[in-house]
């Protein structure tokens, strides 16, 4: 059971990346803010949510 979880929480970080690098590719056009939002992940998918 706990080899299941710890799966899902992987797979989840590694789609908040994704995410948000894909986000803030479209919006910036940057490799470096494409970084540095990818390092941050889930919190700035859901500021970007939030406030755009």
């Amino acid at each position: 059971m706990t080899d299941n979880r710890i799966q899902y929480v992987k797979s989840g970080i590694t789609f908040g990346t994704a995410l948000a690098i894909a986000i803030s590719w479209s919006q910036n056009h940057s490799i470096v803010w494409a970084i540095i939002h990818g390092l941050l992940g889930w919190a700035y998918v859901i500021y970007y949510a939030l406030f755009y």
